[in-house]
């Protein structure tokens, strides 16, 4: 029996529900993907597109056993047989709250823990509903959620760290970097397919396929070994003519030649200027660069320049947004002064060139941001970006090429397993609002429709879209220096932490373990002057307050209107 007279809140219940999956799109899954965008290893476009792609596969593949856990481990339902609507209420105060703070948050691009905030609202709303007493705080419920948030930045770090340190001392750091990673990436082909094989069948699957345990391993192991062969037969034939023979004229779809390309003739002479292979570290300087650059800066307060146009150009500056340029603000000219921009086309905003190009830079406005140079912008939290940079050692820029496949590897598993993991925040309370909207009656056990699962997973897509740049800037390069390496290692560490939480139902924070596997890579990659320990600082600071705050929010919310003065 759906209960109409309580329409307006589920109609609240749905708007703020598609509002915290916007926020956790902006905010959550742009840390999945700043490590691969901050090390140029995908562009800003193909993050998004992947992005889109892995995280509404996972939510719908996998999502909804970790919601299941948010709807029923913090507060028992049973407590609200009686009066099912005091839970639905309770659910959708929950993520009014979650999704204000989120908001606040992801506007002062503080990367703050999805996790936390939906927690802190249910567990908000279940002390002003039924009392303290009555919430779950014991390991089956709160404790358990606390100790993995707890634990899981120590093993994302200690996995990152493990799998970089394999990296630097077997590949980085030999005398041939680049054979070696040969060797090596085929192996890593191996793990990355087996943790997602991993995933989706004792997830994805597990309700749909009968495998016994040996089933199992024998599925991960195939898939796994299959993916390790297709490395072998068409990426490194690729890798071999685009790094040992310098064949520029190759184009990525030339992969699916495989062997084939083996018998390319040798590529004519390479275009003046042309390059093939991007400089994975340009404008990042090495510590000898960097004295020699601050050596030779001098300040100058010769009057007779003001007013002068000075352009200042750092090491491998690739564009503009590598070019600082300074010039008297009475000779700037004003390039935007009708609002629309420079390249807008004459005539009114409902005009079709007009209408079209204005609603193009509205979807794709998030997209086109230049995540690394926005990084480079010092400012309180950044502290000195350059000294940090160049405290970590450069490697070969061939082989952090072959490791930029192994990123978006990893980059994508991690997005499927968070797409498993975080839709939960979202979802979780909304389908015990429509459950209960829809029934009359609330059910423990009733499995989340796909509906919802697939309403999640499209709000998290358009938050990241439209406003994942403004956490993508706070991550990556203003944590340490990124390089594919890097970036490969503490994904992959991420993903590894966060497949064996959702494996044990324990809703973890995917931020925590993304920057604790950053921590721990670059930790291993230089020296402890190598992280930027004011950005690590305020990223915990955010997190010790999305808790109590989200809970507040939501236990106020809920009192007041429990505790409302009625008239009959």
């Amino acid at each position: 029996m759906t209960l109409h007279q309580f329409d307006y809140i589920f109609a609240i219940g749905t708007i703020f529900a598609f509002l915290d999956a916007w926020n956790i799109g902006a905010n959550d899954v742009a840390n999945s993907y700043a490590t691969s965008v901050s090390s140029r290893s995908l562009t800003m476009k193909q993050a998004m597109l992947l992005a889109s792609c892995t995280e509404f596969v996972g939510a719908m593949a996998v999502g909804a056993r970790v919601s299941d856990t948010i709807r029923t481990k913090i507060i028992d339902p049973s407590l609200f047989d009686d009066d099912p609507a005091v839970l639905m209420l309770g659910m959708t105060c929950a993520v009014v709250a979650s999704s204000i703070y989120l908001t606040v948050a992801t506007r002062l691009g503080m990367p703050v823990s999805t996790t936390h905030s939906i927690m802190g609202g249910v567990i908000g709303m279940g002390v002003a509903a039924v009392g303290a007493e009555n919430v779950s705080w014991g390991w089956d419920g709160v404790s358990q959620v606390f100790a993995a948030w707890a634990i899981a930045p120590c093993i994302a770090g200690a996995f990152g760290a493990i799998i970089f340190s394999l990296t630097k001392y077997g590949v980085m750091e030999r005398k041939n970097p680049v054979r070696q990673a040969f060797y090596m990436i085929p192996g890593y082909f191996f793990l990355a397919a087996g943790l997602l094989a991993m995933l989706i069948v004792w997830k994805g699957a597990s309700k749909k396929i009968d495998l016994t345990n040996a089933g199992i391993a024998g599925v991960v192991i195939g898939v796994a070994a299959a993916t390790a062969l297709l490395s072998v037969v068409f990426l490194l034939p690729y890798l071999y003519r685009k790094v040992l023979h310098d064949d520029w004229e190759l184009k990525p779809y030339h992969i699916f030649l495989g062997p084939l390309l083996l018998r390319r003739p040798a590529p004519p002479s390479k275009p003046e200027g042309f390059v093939s292979i991007q400089d994975y570290y340009r404008g990042h300087l090495t510590k000898e660069e960097l004295d020699m650059k601050r050596a030779e800066e001098s300040p100058s307060n010769d009057p007779e320049k003001t007013g002068t146009t000075e352009t200042i150009t750092t090491k491998g500056a690739e564009s503009d947004s590598d070019i600082i340029t300074t010039q008297h603000r009475a000779q700037a000219p004003n390039v935007e002064t009708s609002g629309k921009g420079k390249d807008c086309p004459e005539g009114k905003w409902y005009e079709p060139p007009v209408f079209f190009y204005l609603a193009r830079k509205a979807i794709f406005r998030g997209v086109e941001k230049d995540i690394v140079g926005m990084q480079k912008k010092r400012d309180l939290l950044s502290g000195d970006i350059e000294g940090i940079h160049a405290k970590s050692k450069h490697y070969d820029n061939n082989a952090e090429y072959m490791y930029s496949f192994l990123q978006v590897l990893t980059a994508a598993t991690a997005s499927f397993t968070h797409g498993a993991n975080d839709i939960a925040n979202a979802i979780g309370p909304y389908a015990t609002i429509f459950l209960i909207w829809h029934k009359g009656t609330q059910e423990s056990k009733t499995p989340v429709p796909d509906w919802i699962l697939a309403f999640g997973g499209i709000g998290i897509i358009v938050g990241l879209w439209t406003y994942g740049y403004n956490i993508m800037r706070n991550l990556g390069n203003r944590l340490t220096l990124m390089s594919p390496s890097r970036g490969f290692a503490m994904e992959m560490g991420s993903a590894i932490t966060v497949i064996m939480a959702t494996r044990l139902k324990l809703p973890i924070s995917t931020t925590q373990c993304i920057t604790g596997g950053i921590v721990g890579v670059g930790l291993c990659t230089g020296s402890w002057r190598s992280i930027n320990w004011r950005m690590v600082a305020w990223i915990y600071f955010g997190w010790i307050i999305t808790l109590p705050v989200a809970g507040i929010i939501s236990g106020c919310l809920m009192g007041i209107v429990l505790n409302a003065p009625r008239w009959s």
